[in-house]
């Protein structure tokens, strides 16, 4: 009997199934058992974890045909079709096992940049924030007292591109002058010699995952001159030109497994090599220039070995062998990366993103429509299970990160929004935009959470610290503001 759940009433009149928890792989856990229909997620979560015999209670998220179970059983099941002889699959999910409070205040508006706040990047841990501007200075922040630290001068044009090492050691910026510095955070001095070779400028950079190398030696930079270069940083050279794009790239990502992956105005997505910048496949499906591209991995490669639930009120540097580094930071990547290969979404002026599983195969997952206007950018969230995109279209939408399927539209912005930034837990989402303002939405709730006005002008960058503790902002108005809760 398809229907409404009407089942047996033998203890009263509460009704009765039986269910089965799987996790997200599809994993069976135990073997199927006898709920009252009105079980709410409190209780599941007793029974799963007994299951599930951990030393620590995990916290855990249910579903049931892809609806969360918010209440109670009952109620998620009052809208569908249930076949009360089958057995109820419930699908478990391990959520962050800490809590990052949303930011409700400006506690520091920072002058220095001459110029537009063009990048603002925290530091794998959370100790050091960068800054680039058209004023082509970086600057260095000091986060304890929220004061100005380092200005790094060399540049001599606007720093489009600024990038941490994953082991927070060194920041590498680009420019418009199609030179890339290093800088020592410790002390805003340059490191080593400026890496030149491009024609043109820079667009985007991004260092060889700490798992692969815990030296962090190899940096790639993606330019308008149409080639991605691998620069050894330790010997200051090009050690590799990867050639193929006849447009603008866009976008350089290095993927955990060792692959790169380069977006270009030509429309396409390629897929290299690592270790000898071979071209494995070009990605095909984009209408316009591909602007943007996420990798499900991206939130861990960025932290290394960098463990934002152990993160101390003062953030510090990791301490540790190369090789202990290194060990931690395996271990994280392949939590995240599961069982699966790596998945990449891709943002284009067509008004389209596409997922890819890049290592596997060159036809896209899905195409996802929906947006009204080009996107800016793509992220996933640190737990891959959604992704993001910001739009001119003035809205963020939500995405499936598994399947790209449409979750939903954040919608409160008056302007294009530029760039967007998650939690470390994957439960709030930071939009800046071109009307001003800082919006924090919370993914569960798909709701505005806090609306932070204070910028002058349009807001070009956002980033939220690993650790949690602040939001940074820059933008048009050459002011970094810091958020705190």
């Amino acid at each position: 009997m398809a229907g409404a759940a009407q089942v047996t009433t033998m203890q009263g009149d509460v009704e009765r199934l039986l269910i089965l928890f799987k996790d997200e792989a599809g994993e069976i856990l135990g073997s199927p058992f006898d709920v009252p229909v009105d079980i709410t997620p409190e209780k599941l979560q007793l029974v799963c974890n007994a299951l599930l015999q951990k030393e620590e209670p995990l916290p855990l998220a249910f579903y049931v045909h892809d609806a969360e179970i918010v209440t109670s059983l009952e109620k998620t099941l009052a809208g569908q079709v249930v076949e009360t002889e089958r057995v109820l699959d419930i699908i478990y999910q391990p959520q962050a096992v800490f809590k990052v409070r949303a930011v409700t205040r400006c506690t520091s508006s920072l002058e220095g940049h001459t110029e537009a706040v063009i990048s603002v990047a925290f530091s794998p841990t959370g100790k050091y924030l960068a800054s680039g501007s058209g004023d082509t200075t970086v600057r260095f922040w000091d986060l304890s007292t929220e004061t100005p630290h380092f200005t790094a001068r060399g540049h001599r044009h606007w720093v489009l591109s600024i990038a941490w090492s994953p082991d927070g050691r060194k920041l590498a910026s680009g420019c418009k002058n199609s030179q890339i510095f290093l800088w020592d955070p410790d002390t805003g001095n340059q490191i080593g010699r400026v890496l030149a070779g491009h024609s043109k400028w820079i667009t985007w950079l991004c260092w060889e995952p700490l798992h692969i190398n815990p030296e962090c030696r190899y940096l790639a930079s993606a330019s308008k001159d149409g080639s991605i270069r691998i620069w050894d940083t330790v010997a200051g050279r090009c050690d590799k030109i990867l050639t193929g794009h006849t447009q603008s790239v866009t976008c350089v990502k290095w993927g955990g497994d060792g692959l790169l992956f380069s977006s270009s105005q030509d429309r396409t997505i390629k897929v290299w090599r690592g270790q000898d910048g071979i071209l494995c496949r070009t990605l095909q499906g984009h209408g316009h220039w591909v602007n943007t591209m996420a990798l499900s991995t991206d939130y861990v490669l960025r932290t290394g070995a960098f463990e934002p639930a152990e993160a101390s009120v003062n953030p510090q540097d990791m301490r540790g062998t190369l090789a202990e580094l290194k060990e931690k930071a395996q271990h994280r990547y392949d939590q995240v990366r599961g069982q699966g290969p790596e998945r990449l979404v891709s943002g284009s002026d067509d008004f389209t993103l596409f997922l890819w599983a890049p290592a596997e195969d060159k036809k896209a997952l899905e195409r996802m429509t929906g947006h009204q206007a080009l996107i800016n950018q793509v992220l996933f969230s640190p737990d891959t299970r959604i992704i993001a995109s910001a739009s001119f279209d003035k809205s963020i939408k939500l995405w499936d990160g598994r399947m790209g399927k449409y979750l939903t539209s954040l919608r409160g912005h008056v302007s294009a929004v530029y760039q967007i930034a998650w939690s470390a837990d994957s439960r709030l989402l930071v939009s800046g935009s071109s009307d001003s303002t800082l919006k924090v939405w919370d993914a569960k709730t798909r709701k505005l959470a806090i609306d932070l006005p204070g910028h002058a002008d349009e807001v070009f960058a956002v980033d939220w610290s690993p650790d949690g503790q602040r939001v940074a902002s820059g933008g048009k108005d050459k002011c970094l503001r810091i958020w705190r809760r």
